[in-house]
């Protein structure tokens, strides 16, 4: 965090203070807040007529409603209901750095939000995961280019270190320990992740990865290392025409794109898959394969273990079903 100097004006207080406030939420909370309170501009300015920090309950109930019901005119999409509550955190959270009551506060708007929630349902989207005969097809399809290096490298490390998709773009070369053996073919290496949604506060994270003998990411990885030429820098980075690296780490949105292409190859609907399939993908693959919870959850960090238990419910769901014996 950076110091003010001691005769510093008071001008630079208030930037100071809105960096501090800032650096309390995820990049990503951060993001998807600009984003929600840009759309809580426009809809301000075309539909009420109202300046944004000054807006009525009434207002904002219409401004979720409107979200809820209404096609996105970039996209064509009706939000989820997770995502029209999370526009509302981003209305509070600005009116609250303002030192401003806010009007989602009001009973009004509690309970559009709670009768929204009622019609649309607050059912969490499942995407399909993954698992290991899936992405072990998905590497046949990788060309062997340094563009197929990378994406065969981004899906075997994101499944094996059951990653998520921030967290795969956040990756740079010194986070990656390759561990000297005699053994080729059972190779090992630590990946540490420096800030993840279970931990905020950056106080990192290692996970083991074994190279297998299939999937093997750690080959894959190599690979991509030594067709890219990186050494130091973001892991997995942008390229241009031609297989040449930028320099820059991949958005988060290239993730699912690139899982996506893979498994349209395999025959699998890409509309069903996602960033988060890898990391499904592993959790049920480690389920079926009957790996203890603790070390399930020493890949995947998860906090809680009901977390993971429903993955392994899902994979576990036919094996010695009640009616097994009589349907």
């Amino acid at each position: 965090m950076k110091k003010l100097p001691l005769n510093s004006s008071a001008t630079a207080e208030p930037d100071f203070h809105f960096d501090v406030l800032a650096s309390a939420l995820a990049t990503n909370t951060r993001i998807a807040y600009e984003k929600g309170w840009s759309r809580f501009i426009e809809y301000c300015d075309e539909v009420e007529n109202a300046e944004p920090l000054s807006a009525s309950p009434d207002a904002v109930a219409r401004f979720l409603v409107h979200l809820a019901t209404r096609p996105s005119t970039r996209s064509g999409i009706v939000l989820s209901m997770g995502t029209v509550t999370l526009y509302k955190s981003a209305i509070n959270r600005k009116y609250t750095d303002a030192g401003k009551s806010s009007p989602t506060n009001h009973p009004l708007v509690r309970a559009t939000l709670k009768g929204l929630s009622r019609l649309k349902g607050t059912a969490c989207r499942r995407v399909e995961a993954l698992r290991e005969y899936h992405i072990q097809e998905m590497l046949t399809h990788c060309p062997k280019t340094t563009i197929g290096h990378r994406d065969a490298a981004i899906i075997a490390v994101g499944f094996a270190g059951a990653l998520r998709r921030s967290e795969i773009c956040s990756l740079i070369v010194n986070d990656v320990e390759f561990l000297k053996t005699e053994n080729v073919s059972n190779r090992h290496m630590f990946l540490t992740i420096r800030r993840s949604k279970t931990d905020q506060q950056g106080r990192g994270q290692r996970i083991a990865i074994m190279d297998g003998s299939t999937i093997r990411p750690i080959h894959r990885l190599q690979m991509w290392l030594r067709a890219s030429r990186i050494t130091s820098g973001p892991l997995f980075q942008s390229m241009k025409r031609g297989g040449h690296v930028q320099g820059k780490p991949l958005h988060h949105s290239d993730i699912p794109r690139i899982v996506k292409h893979y498994a349209s190859k395999i025959g699998l609907n890409p509309k069903e898959v996602a960033g988060h399939s890898l990391r499904a993908g592993f959790v049920t693959s480690a389920a079926v394969h009957h790996a203890r919870l603790d070390k399930i959850m020493a890949v995947t960090r998860h906090t809680n273990p009901a977390t993971v238990m429903q993955y392994i419910r899902d994979a576990d769901s036919f094996s010695d079903h009640a009616g097994e014996n009589f349907l």
